[in-house]
């Protein structure tokens, strides 16, 4: 089990792995942000960057790959709005 800070007011909680896991997983894989994770958890932001740096994969931290996957996203959106309109001009 994780001990985490828990509201901001000295209190702690026990966080069981499973959970800690889960929120990170979430944070790399679907691109949530950390915000996110900490408001739907109940727990601080600190708590979860805290998490992050202790945990690396060989690629890059969680933090980065998380990150790099919102950029791409936004990115693609993008890239797709510019076709749309390039398409739409060549119509003319």
């Amino acid at each position: 089990m994780s001990i985490i800070s828990g509201t901001g007011h000295g209190t702690f909680r026990f966080i069981p792995k499973e959970i800690k896991e889960d929120i990170l997983k979430r944070i790399k894989e679907e691109g949530i942000t950390v915000k996110q994770a900490a408001e739907e958890h109940g727990i601080s932001t600190k708590t979860i960057y805290n998490w992050m740096r202790g945990k690396t994969v060989a690629d890059g931290s969680i933090l980065e790959i998380s990150r790099l996957k919102r950029e791409n996203k936004e990115l693609l959106e993008i890239i797709g709005e510019l076709t749309h309109d390039l398409k739409k001009s060549k119509k003319k």
